[in-house]
């Protein structure tokens, strides 16, 4: 199979068993934007007291973070860990956000790609996890999210080399398939749930959908995997 063909022959398999999953969970763009930010470093159960924490005291919407001191802002999301940090990081969002887009994620979403993607990597605390997720999940732009599921599965199944990084994995993707934001939110929805669920530290292989690991731990790259961004 050519690399298009395993990567889908991936995908059908994991959607065969776990189905959309409809992925982010959030109301709205904004609070996409705010998770991406609050799950830097944390289980996703974690940013859902801190989202839960905001919503509870109307503090959810672009102006009414602005105008929330850092170490108020600390204290509601501190269920997230990290919280002084990511305070400083909401806050420096919300003023690019409101500075660029006067808070409007549909302004936001009209830019193109690349150009948006370089602002959002100007953002203090943004990198390119947090900035590719706010793309794909609240622009829903066609741009691949990688995480450590991602790399792991990817790595166990003897689809990239241990040296791969975050760019070259994504290029594997964006390289290889559609340009399809549904369905990069889907098969990234899939990868970290199969890695929950199965691909753990100890990888339960028997039941999970993608099988037994490769005899030869070794990882190899596939062929025409590439490097560098696609868009670029």
């Amino acid at each position: 199979m050519g690399v298009s063909e395993d990567l889908l022959h991936l995908y059908d398999r994991m959607n065969a068993r776990f189905g959309d999953l409809h992925w982010w969970p959030a109301d709205g763009p904004f609070e996409v934007m705010v998770g991406a930010i609050l799950t830097q470093n944390t289980a996703w159960t974690n940013v859902e007291k801190a989202i839960a924490a905001l919503k509870q005291r109307r503090l959810l919407t672009p102006l009414a973070l602005s105008r929330t001191d850092e170490a108020t802002l600390a204290g509601i999301i501190r269920p997230s860990g990290y919280y002084n940090v990511k305070a400083k990081r909401l806050n420096a969002f919300v003023r690019f956000f409101l500075a660029e887009y006067g808070g409007s994620a549909e302004a936001m979403s009209a830019g193109e790609i690349l150009p948006l993607r370089e602002k959002l990597l100007g953002v203090p605390g943004v990198g390119p996890e947090t900035a590719d997720s706010i793309l794909l999940f609240a622009c829903r732009k066609p741009v691949f999210v990688s995480d450590a599921y991602t790399r792991r599965i990817l790595l166990r199944h003897r689809l990239i080399p241990a040296d791969a990084d975050y760019h070259r994995i994504q290029n594997l993707f964006m390289a290889n398939l559609p340009p399809d934001a549904a369905l990069f939110n889907q098969f990234h929805a899939l990868l970290v749930q199969t890695g929950k669920t199965f691909c753990r530290k100890t990888p339960q292989c028997a039941p999970c959908p993608l099988g037994t690991l490769p005899k030869d731990e070794g990882a190899v790259p596939l062929a025409g995997d590439g490097g560098g961004r696609p868009w670029s």
